[in-house]
């Protein structure tokens, strides 16, 4: 991964976000204040609808898999829904022709595609780019959507050519291949230095703003979870937090473990920084004035739960769940392919420049992951009623694959 300290991606777009190095208030109730104001507020939710949605996702946390379960092979995928009278469901989708009864809150959905079909579909795409072949110009993304069942395809408005070509090439079934145009490329979103949050920097000159995502610890050691290219994919970068009025910034930790995939790479966007002795790492989240978030776990949400992401430049916005397994396509200033990140989640949360690395929660305090891209901003219609378009690495893999435990408030 080469470095560059002057240099920001445009492609999808990697936030940075410093989770906080202090003590947080934890809050004994279900929804913690902060995450229930900002829901309301971002996602345009009255008191009783909030109520309801709470309502649906804990019955779609509690019973989840045994609705799978009951569809077998025929199963196609499930999701949290708002109808058109503003209430919610949760939606599980089968190809079984065979009648259902459904529990209270539960609506059972013919459609054509297995899963499982859809997934074999992706993953061929995923495959083109593996085995040397970049993604097409203008070929930004691609993930299962069970909500339309199909394989989704994000492109410019000019790329309808570049991606049936891509999907030839993969030998993919065309029918369950779905194109959607993206107004804009994604891109990786870390700030330049000059401000007074973590820095992440190669050799002490210079670097990236970018945000702690979860606070975890490894073999008596402390540290959090965060975004890869936040270090250009590379271990041994410092981290840095001001020092305070008018003095320099103190080094407190160091990049551990960190990929983030280079031009003609695909895989993960993920690291672990270990935090000096000394320093102090708490289960919570920063709240931005509202109030800091308690983590309770990290249990995966569906899709179409509601959530809320903490950034140093944005604060506390909401959005939801969108889609997961997705594949990105960043890309640099001339929008030339510049790294595919694969295994994202995305969701309709606002995010800008700086906000890398950070958390997404739910509403009960489950962490989800930490900001790796996306496009757009927070200003105007983006920020409200979940308009944004970001994506996260998930929290769990991160946890797994370097051995690490969340801290949490429990």
């Amino acid at each position: 991964m080469r470095k560059t300290n002057s240099k920001v991606r445009s492609a999808s777009t990697p936030l940075a976000l410093v989770a906080m190095l202090m003590t947080g208030t934890v809050f004994g109730a279900d929804v913690d204040p902060a995450l229930r104001s900002a829901m309301k507020r971002d996602l345009g939710l009255s008191g009783v609808q909030l109520a309801q949605y709470l309502k649906i996702e804990r019955l779609a946390e509690s019973q989840g898999k045994a609705l799978r379960g009951q569809q077998g092979p025929n199963y196609a995928g499930s999701w949290i829904e708002k109808k058109a009278d503003g209430e919610y469901k949760f939606i599980v989708a089968t190809t079984s022709i065979a009648p259902q009864k459904a529990a209270a809150g539960v609506e059972i959905r013919q459609v054509r595609h297995k899963l499982a079909d859809l997934e074999i579909a992706k993953a061929r795409l995923d495959d083109v780019v593996k085995h040397g072949g970049k993604p097409p110009q203008g070929v930004y993304s691609w993930h299962v959507d069970p909500q339309t069942n199909s394989v989704v395809i994000g492109l410019a408005n000019h790329a309808q050519d570049a991606a049936i070509n891509f999907v030839a090439a993969s030998a993919t079934d065309s029918r369950v291949i779905r194109l959607e145009t993206m107004a804009e490329a994604p891109r990786l979103m870390v700030a330049l230095q000059g401000g007074n949050e973590y820095i992440a920097s190669a050799g002490g000159q210079g670097g990236f703003y970018c945000s702690v995502g979860f606070s975890v610890t490894q073999a008596g050691s402390q540290g959090f979870a965060t975004a890869g290219h936040c270090s250009d994919g590379e271990a041994g970068w410092g981290v840095f937090v001001a020092g305070g009025r008018r003095q320099p910034s103190v080094r407190v930790g160091t990049f551990t473990a960190s990929t983030m995939p280079d031009d003609n790479e695909t895989g993960p966007d993920r690291a672990w920084v270990t935090v000096d002795s000394g320093h102090t790492l708490s289960p919570s989240v920063y709240g931005y004035g509202a109030g800091d978030v308690a983590v309770r776990g990290s249990t995966e949400a569906p899709i179409g739960t509601a959530l809320c992401r903490s950034g140093r430049t944005t604060g506390w916005h909401c959005g939801a769940i969108r889609a997961k397994n997705v594949t990105v396509s960043y890309s640099d200033a001339s929008g030339n392919p510049d790294g595919t990140v694969t295994s994202l989640t995305q969701t309709t949360a606002c995010a800008e420049g700086g906000d890398s690395g950070g958390s997404f929660i739910t509403s009960t305090g489950q962490g989800q992951g930490v900001l790796s891209g996306g496009s757009g901003s927070c200003k105007g219609r983006q920020g409200q009623n979940g308009g944004g378009n970001t994506y996260f690495s998930p929290l769990n893999p991160i946890l797994q694959t370097y051995g690490l435990t969340l801290k949490t408030s429990l």
